[in-house]
């Protein structure tokens, strides 16, 4: 006949068994914590990774000027014009203004204040653009928009690009760089595109020459380009200055 274990045999194996158990359980409890602190650390670095790669990216357009970002200059049609009206035509805001032409260079516009005009600090948007009838009133104030679309949003360096071009024309002191590049959407004037092939544009609402006070000279000028170029760019708001707007002297 077997013998039965002696109780402190039977109490050895119990107090083995909660050990081995403990033991299980705290391996499982440093795995969840190492699971977690994985989770957390991959999650923090995919919320750096962008802004340190944009930090990166920028590097090589540190050295550069605004004429070398970009394509050259022969990827833009000529700039043409556009009689223009509107000016000093503020409508409610909210109210949707039917603008011919894509994107607009003049028209009636919200005067909103801290909306529009958009504030100059900021120089460039993607899919938080203010809406059309706020940028405009921007226009009247003698910004040039550079206006970019679904194919240049797409394309990590061409906006790699732009935010070169925005940071060249960075700060709030030197109104020669009233600025601001905004995206065209899909959305805007009932699907109005571009012309074909002409994925970036340039508007500037012009006064018909800095000092004109005549609104009947006031016009819309339009540059289009295949793609982002800091040549025209630097060329077209040369040619057109902030003081050649209609309210050069307004924010």
């Amino acid at each position: 006949m077997a013998k039965k274990p002696a109780k402190s045999d039977r109490q050895a194996v119990i107090a083995q068994t909660l050990k081995k158990q403990r033991s299980g359980e705290q391996r499982r409890g440093l795995m969840i914590v190492l699971v977690c602190v994985v989770v957390a650390v991959l999650i923090v670095g995919a919320a750096a990774f962008k802004p340190v790669k944009d930090w990166w990216d920028q590097r090589a357009y540190a050295s550069k000027t605004l004429a070398e970002i970009g394509a050259p200059a022969s990827v833009c049609q000529k700039p043409f014009t556009k009689p223009a009206d509107g000016n000093q035509d503020h409508v409610p805001q909210g109210t949707h203004v039917d603008y011919k032409t894509a994107p607009p260079a003049f028209g009636p516009h919200w005067n909103v204040a801290g909306l529009a005009p958009a504030p100059m600090a900021r120089k460039l948007y993607t899919s938080d653009r203010p809406p059309l009838e706020a940028l405009v009133h921007n226009l009247e104030h003698g910004y040039t928009i550079l206006w970019y679309d679904q194919t240049i949003a797409q394309d990590s360096k061409a906006m790699d690009q732009l935010r070169a071009i925005a940071d060249k024309l960075g700060g709030t002191t030197n109104w020669r760089h009233k600025f601001i590049a905004a995206p065209w959407k899909p959305s805007d004037e009932g699907g109005k595109k571009f012309p074909d092939g002409q994925h970036v544009a340039f508007t500037h609402w012009s006064a018909g020459g800095s000092g004109n006070t005549d609104p009947k000279k006031q016009k819309g000028v339009f540059e289009y380009c295949s793609d982002v170029s800091g040549a025209a760019l630097s060329s077209f708001m040369l040619q057109y200055p902030y003081t050649d707007s209609p309210e050069p002297q307004s924010m």
